[in-house]
């Protein structure tokens, strides 16, 4: 920490050693070793790279190479992260999703943006782009066949309880219509290769559809995700009347446990193993042939422990299909066994870890409904 006078580095360092300034003010990183002289906020390296390009709102200053005075420090001991937050997210609503440093750029920056620039969360009742129960506009959709992104016309509606898109946008009848409680909405930009890639998935005839879209405006496509998450919310505060806000909240748009490549054989186990791309959804583990493929291959149920279900390191000796990648994982169920493998064993680890998660969970009784799903994986 360089320059500054004794007496205002100690108050900075007592400042900045309070247990409200320990995780970043914006995605809750631990140890945030920056400041904004302007917000009087404590903050991360990523997140002081967002606020920098936002001047007009917020001066970030590094806390341990940067010259910090005696007014700027005395700034920062009369706010810091609790005072801060109580003004700038004094009304954030229940569905908002609020990003955490694990999260991808568009959603940290516009989380950033709403607060600060926007100040979207100060007042009551403030009227905002996502919490009018319906949205219409255009994004750029991947065609299912081709690849190709072309324009299509997108109509979120909470009367109707549904999302729907439109192939032309004079066309009176949409290409699809999905009832809001089947969707789910994750950022995906390494895998649509767009900065503000979002892939949006549905349940149809108890399978997993995918559309991947994506807006040039990274608010626009932050508020899409928020305007989902927002029709979900209050849909789901009807069809559950006795549940808490944050039982509710628990049950809106989810990231994917794990995604990734691995080898697989068939159910007869003695088939050659072959590479696909799998997303674990919570209990549903798909397999797709491209990242970017609309429908999965297959899909398998991941029960509970109690329920005959457990995951093991390696595969059962004797394993008669030919694999290239050795470091094995097997699933097994009331039914069978699932064999796979992995490249590395960092990935090994990695998928075990995210099937001992649900395992390890007990089910519902939505669940128990959702067993059949064993019999479309092979």
């Amino acid at each position: 920490m360089a320059g500054g006078n004794e007496r205002s580095m100690k108050t900075l360092k007592e400042v900045w050693k309070r247990a409200e300034n320990s995780l970043c003010a914006d995605c809750r990183k631990p140890d945030p070793d920056w400041a904004s002289s302007t917000l009087g906020v404590f903050i991360c390296l990523s997140c002081s790279g967002i606020h920098r390009n936002i001047p007009s709102i917020s001066k970030v200053k590094s806390l341990k190479m940067d010259y910090w005075d005696d007014a700027q420090v005395q700034f920062l001991a009369k706010h810091g992260n609790a005072v801060t937050k109580a003004i700038y997210e004094a009304h954030i609503p229940i569905y908002y999703y609020q990003p955490t440093y694990n999260d991808c750029q568009v959603l940290r920056e516009q989380w950033i943006r709403a607060k600060y620039e926007r100040k979207e969360f100060t007042e009551p009742g403030k009227q905002l782009p996502y919490s009018d129960g319906v949205k219409e506009g255009i994004l750029w959709k991947r065609g299912r066949d081709n690849g190709q992104f072309l324009p299509r016309k997108f109509l979120l509606s909470e009367r109707e309880g549904c999302l729907k898109y439109f192939t032309k946008q004079d066309a009176k009848e949409p290409k699809i219509n999905v009832k809001i409680d089947v969707i789910n909405a994750t950022f995906q930009p390494e895998k649509i290769g767009n900065p503000n890639g979002l892939q949006i998935t549905y349940l149809k005839d108890n399978k997993t559809r995918n559309i991947f879209v994506y807006h040039e405006s990274g608010k626009e496509v932050v508020d899409w995700f928020n305007a989902i998450r927002s029709v979900q919310f209050h849909y789901l505060k009807v069809a559950f009347p006795i549940a808490s806000d944050n039982e509710i909240k628990n049950r809106l748009t989810r990231n994917f446990l794990k995604e990734g490549y691995m080898e697989k054989t068939g159910p007869k186990q003695r088939e050659a193993f072959k590479k696909r791309w799998f997303t674990l959804d919570h209990r549903r583990l798909m397999y797709f042939k491209d990242p970017l493929d609309a429908f999965a291959k297959g899909e398998v149920f991941v029960g509970s422990g109690e329920n005959g279900y457990s995951v093991q390191k390696g595969l059962p000796s004797g394993t008669q299909g030919n694999f290239s990648w050795h470091y094995g994982i097997t699933i097994v169920t009331p039914d069978r066994e699932y064999l796979f493998t992995c490249e590395t064993e960092t990935d090994q680890l990695e998928w075990i870890r995210a099937f001992t998660s649900v395992i390890n969970q007990a089910m519902t009784p939505q669940e128990y409904a959702s067993k059949c799903l064993d019999v479309v994986f092979s």
